[in-house]
């Protein structure tokens, strides 16, 4: 099989996972160029990967062989980059979130769908064994419609997390706890209880943190398709719990807690996942997990290449949670009910 040649950009904190992934890949996946703008950076990804180092991005848009570009730098860059890769008719790969405006992400997206280039977002909650099972659960039926849905992110971060210049900034990250944290947990929400309709709640930064943007939120949602439910994320909670998601249903209840899964029906039958060791930096280190669903999201994204088929999460899925974080900042913000956009039979 003819290997997919594909660039990195970007080799800051978020490539490792990424990069241990494309090691594991590399009987399908060739790395042609990995390029940061800092010499110190690129030196020091060299003696940790093997990939050869570049320094230009244009030196990949130029190849005309490389197909694919995997975008790992600050969110406030990704708009501009992704739009240079899809109009050099790169595919890519962009680490969550698109980028730190809606309206910025909107126009990412657009960019690559005119340019006919396929996008993958890093989403990669949406590859765990638990969560996969449990959509399996709902489309099938067996657990009636759902009816609830609480959604709890307890995550903590030291000061010294936030004490990096533009980390949990609106200018660098769009925000904080939750286009920065939940938005993994946010996203997998959507997919399974699927789109909200209206939310209220609030929204602060608390004294835990000296910081920018938001480090709590807790909100009451509707969803499209009657239920209702609870939006519970912050940064402040020491020293970090597992996100939960349940869903109560007319039939039975689903538990989801990190890569934990228990269905319980009303007959008496339960579904159960065990917890593996992927469930982790939900404390002081961030990047305290295994790579092995960076990995998937990699593999799904190279398949989608080979086969023209879409990524499992495409920019027009990731602008879904994107929507919901901008509704749950303005009614902290306002202190009123916030109407999702276009909701209704999204």
């Amino acid at each position: 099989m003819k290997k997919t040649r594909i660039a990195i950009v970007g080799l800051g904190m978020a490539v490792t996972p990424h990069a241990r992934g494309l090691m594991d890949l590399s009987d399908q996946i060739e790395v042609t160029h990995a390029f940061a703008p800092s010499e110190a950076r690129r030196r020091a990804f060299g003696e940790k990967f093997p990939f050869p180092a570049c320094n230009s991005l244009d030196t990949i848009l130029n190849d005309e062989s490389v197909e694919a570009v995997a975008v790992f730098t600050p969110a406030n860059t990704h708009r501009d980059i992704a739009v240079r890769c899809a109009e050099a008719g790169k595919h890519v790969l962009l680490e969550k979130p698109l980028d730190i405006t809606t309206a910025r992400a909107e126009a990412l997206v657009s960019a690559c769908r005119k340019a006919g280039v396929k996008l993958g977002v890093v989403l990669q909650h949406r590859f765990r064994p638990a969560g996969m099972k449990l959509a399996e659960v709902l489309a099938s039926g067996d657990l009636g419609i759902i009816v609830g849905c609480s959604t709890v992110i307890r995550l903590w971060r030291p000061q010294s997390y936030y004490d990096e210049p533009g980390r949990g900034s609106f200018a660098r990250d769009g925000g904080g706890v939750l286009i920065s944290q939940g938005i993994h947990t946010l996203d997998l929400m959507l997919s399974l209880a699927g789109p909200i309709a209206e939310v209220t709640g609030f929204a602060a930064t608390t004294p835990v943190h000296s910081m920018e943007t938001e480090d709590m939120v807790c909100a009451a949602a509707r969803f499209v398709n009657g239920a209702v439910g609870t939006i519970d994320a912050t940064t402040a909670a020491y020293p970090g719990f597992l996100e939960e998601i349940v869903l109560t249903c007319s039939n039975g209840t689903a538990m989801l807690r990190g890569t934990e899964l228990l269905v319980q029906f009303h007959d008496g039958r339960q579904i159960a996942i065990e917890p593996d060791r992927s469930a982790g930096g939900t404390g002081a280190d961030p990047m305290a997990f295994p790579h092995d669903y960076h990995r998937s999201v990699m593999a799904d994204f190279v398949e989608a290449i080979r086969t023209g088929r879409e990524p499992k999460v495409t920019g027009e899925e990731a602008l879904k949670v994107h929507r919901l974080i901008d509704a749950l900042i303005k009614t902290g913000r306002t202190g009123q009910p916030v109407a999702l956009v276009g909701a209704v039979g999204a």
